[in-house]
């Protein structure tokens, strides 16, 4: 699962969330990469626009990070 993302630019648009996902929702053809995995981390814009699947909440969190975004979770 190697995809690239292009994350928001805006300063005002900083915050994204971030939730879980679990992998039968998604796309057949994210499916067929995500083999063995029952769940991945999204990474959402403000306007609920997807950004990036990752495979656990840290990374979800350091992605966001290094992208100078504040990331906070969703339940």
């Amino acid at each position: 699962m190697h995809t690239e993302i292009e994350l928001p630019k805006k300063n005002d648009d900083r915050i994204v969330y971030v939730r879980p996902v679990d992998v039968s929702e998604l796309p057949e053809e994210v499916q067929n990469q995500a083999v063995g995995i029952k769940q991945l981390y999204a990474v959402h814009s403000a306007d609920g626009e997807r950004l990036a699947l990752v495979k656990d909440r840290d990374m979800a969190f350091i992605l966001a990070r290094q992208n100078d975004l504040a990331p906070v979770t969703v339940h």
